[in-house]
């Protein structure tokens, strides 16, 4: 791994031991009983969170753990989920934060609130002591918001995707699948673009398997093999035992066998929820079509636990479903358990009965990028048949219990089945290396050391400048909110309604300050300034937020301006962007030390997401924004309006609870999500239509300035602010 050497490293970090966060956004996490194949969200990654929180803790070298997740407040779900804070051990704590609706949302429609998330993580992070000294993000979408903290916070970031939506993607396509309503369903661009900005963001990204590696990670443009470290999840096997007698007493052994016409046959066992990418249907189908599987073992899926299939989500209802149809299509009745509930305790009870009668686990997932219920398996002594993709693999490599198989291919699926059952040597092989395997690679202990081992390095090498989070942050003494907007068809385009504005907030000049944020250069901007008469910014963000400065005599922030080199390649940007076809540079006036403009042919260019593709394929890391539809702004990664934003808040020490920014286009629309208080004037751009309907973004009827005037009053924003409840649909 490559990283600057360190002038800003926290002494206390050595002495008194690393003070982590974990971010795991989606599904529901607890520190007990958890719901694991509740839904397609709440699977092993939950689990993996919670386990490496508590491992962590235990070390003497880690003072404090934070897990931190959403706050769902739905009577559909437990009230554990509710709580603000839930301890998980004497040093680790689940932190909830509300973003977006109270309700329970399935990940993909969480995409919005991300902005908002961040803002609120910030204020948590003021409230409970200053930032960690690493955050590690947990997935495509806490990816997201931990990358963006992390470069606002200035802190050391770790990644781990779990299941990564480009591969993901790719196999569903591989199945036929309409990409429209792929991205319909699953947000697959969204989900890419986050996995591409944390990787871009991390100093170290934890996979678990050297094929997540080389096969998944690779195929994403900010893949750095320098930062790439593959750490074997721990998993806690104390329970997952070879079969002691216990099991034939469970309630759950009941409940398989009244589905069987001879339940003293070999049990093929699957435990997955129902999903398509893990290919439940495929081995239905299988062991539907095999007459000798059929004679020779029994299928038992366990399916997590449903009350009502027509409650289902309908993703999970088609897979139940078609699995249903399957089995009456081969008429596989006296066959197949599908039992619809077990309690979270029985789990290790089925793999118990099932290496009791000398059966087999198999998970044929499309992907799999770990495999925890595979360990689970190989604890209880019972051999596996896996898909031949991620965590299997290794897992197999390590444990010498299986067979791996090709998830697509029919006849393989079938013949390792087989294998596992007739194999009365191997069987006996399988199973005792795989008990033995398990509990010597994939211990918590031994995971908790590598990571922290890693962890060190990175917070050892990481130029870190002190928080301004930490200890008193400095504030400007003349006001206590702030007003930041952008100019041209904002302010401008309508002389008799500037005048109004600033007569408005002249009365409130003791209070309130205010700031321009503008795609202009500063040369420009000032003379925009000079020439409309407008008084003098406390706060002046120009080219697209690459450039802050402050007061009557455009004080610089040197600090900001610092970081905008980062990865920053301007003549390489034009050697790629010159050469597109439909894309013309805009003058000399429009450009800027840290901005490289365009104007766009609509009809002759590449569309904006190709462009991006092109800039990320050049090996070029830099934030394009898109305005009007026809204006391109390239800035370095690092800058943007939203951004400057946030770094003033942190800097004076304002909740963004009491900034207040207006903007009519695209080159707005980063500063106008998160926590602060947006207004969208009434003359605004098409590309602004997909933020209403955001609680804290207002629309204005009134164009230009006066329709900032009916912004701030609908906010009562010069009085007692008025903050929209944004956890109300």
């Amino acid at each position: 791994m490559t990283m600057s050497s360190n002038s800003g490293s926290d002494a206390k970090t050595n002495s008194q031991g690393l003070h982590i966060a974990l971010i795991s956004l989606h599904g529901l996490i607890r520190g007990h009983d958890l719901e694991l194949g509740r839904d397609a969200d709440t699977g092993g990654q939950t689990k993996y969170v919670v386990e490496l929180a508590r491992a962590l803790a235990e070390r003497d070298d880690v003072r404090r753990v934070d897990v931190i997740t959403r706050q769902v407040v739905d009577e559909r779900v437990s009230r554990d989920y509710a709580q603000i804070e839930e301890e998980l051990s004497p040093k680790a704590t689940i932190h909830r934060i509300a973003f977006g609706p109270r309700r329970y949302l399935r990940k993909e429609s969480l995409w919005p609130y991300l902005d908002l998330f961040v803002d609120h993580a910030i204020t948590f992070f003021r409230r409970t002591g200053g930032p960690p000294d690493v955050l590690h993000a947990h997935y495509a979408d806490a990816g997201y918001g931990g990358a963006h903290l992390a470069r606002l916070l200035r802190i050391p970031f770790v990644f781990t995707g779990h299941s990564l939506g480009r591969v993901k993607k790719e196999r569903m396509l591989k199945k036929n699948r309409d990409e429209t309503d792929l991205e319909a369903k699953f947000a697959f661009a969204a989900r890419i673009e986050a996995e591409e900005v944390a990787l871009e963001t991390a100093s170290l990204v934890v996979a678990s398997t050297m094929q997540e590696v080389e096969d998944q990670y690779q195929r994403y443009h900010h893949y750095v093999p320098e930062r790439m470290e593959v750490i074997p999840p721990g998993v806690d096997l104390s329970k997952f035992v070879r079969p002691n007698g216990e099991e034939l007493k469970a309630e759950v052994h009941t409940q398989i066998e009244r589905f069987l016409a001879d339940p003293e046959k070999p049990m093929i066992l699957a435990l997955a929820r129902p999903d398509e990418r893990k290919n439940l249907e495929m081995l239905v189908h299988v062991y539907g079509k095999s007459t000798e599987l059929r004679e020779k073992a029994n299928l038992v899926l366990i399916l997590g636990s449903r009350k009502d299939i027509r409650e289902m989500s309908p993703s999970q209802r088609r897979v139940m479903q078609n699995i249903l149809t399957l089995i009456d299509t081969y008429d596989l009745y006296g066959h197949v358990a599908y039992p619809k509930s077990h309690r979270a305790e029985e789990v290790q009870l089925i793999y118990r009965l099932a290496a009791r009668s000398r059966g087999v686990f198999v998970n044929p997932a499309l992907t799999e990028p770990f495999g925890l219920t595979l360990l689970e398996a190989a604890g209880s002594g019972l051999p596996v048949v896996a898909t031949n993709d991620g965590g299997p693999r290794d897992i197999l490599a390590n444990c010498q219990n299986g067979i791996l198989i090709d998830p697509f291919d029919e006849k393989a699926i079938e013949n390792a089945l087989i294998t596992v059952i007739d194999g009365t040597a191997d069987w006996d092989a399988w199973s005792e290396a795989g008990a033995a395997g398990a509990k010597k690679h994939y211990s918590w202990q031994r995971h908790a050391e590598r990571y922290i081992r890693d962890v060190q390095e990175i917070v050892s090498k990481f130029d870190r400048p002190k928080s301004s989070l930490t200890g008193r942050a400095r504030r400007l003494p003349d006001f206590d909110r702030l007003l930041v907007t952008d100019i041209d068809n904002t302010l401008t385009g309508d002389k008799e309604g500037l005048q109004e504005f600033l007569a408005y907030i002249a009365d409130a000049k003791d209070r309130l300050g205010f700031g321009i944020a503008t795609g202009r250069n500063l040369k420009e901007v000032t003379r925009m300034l000079e020439e409309l008469q407008l008084p003098r910014p406390d706060v002046l963000i120009s080219s697209v937020g690459t450039e802050i400065h402050y007061g009557d005599t455009l004080i610089p922030d040197h600090r900001w301006h610092k970081q905008m080199n980062f990865n920053w390649n301007r003549t390489a940007i034009q050697e790629v962007l010159d050469p597109v076809e439909g894309l013309f540079p805009q003058p000399d006036t429009e450009q800027s030390k840290w901005k490289l403009s365009y104007q766009i042919d609509p009809e002759i260019a590449p569309n904006f997401q190709e462009i991006k593709r092109t800039l990320r394929e050049a090996g070029l890391r830099v934030n394009a924004v898109l305005s009007h539809g026809i204006y391109l702004d390239v800035i370095p990664t690092r800058a943007g309006s939203g951004v400057c934003i946030r770094h003033l808040s942190i800097k004076w020490g304002f909740p963004l609870e009491h900034v207040l920014v207006a903007g009519d286009s695209g080159n707005d629309e980063e500063m106008l999500l998160g926590g602060t208080l947006g207004v969208v004037v009434g003359n605004y751009a098409e590309e602004l239509e997909k933020l209403r309907n955001r609680p804290r973004i207002y629309f204005a009827s009134a164009t230009h300035a006066r329709g900032i005037i009916e912004g701030m009053k609908y906010y009562n924003f010069l009085d007692h602010i008025q903050i929209p409840n944004d956890r109300i649909e």
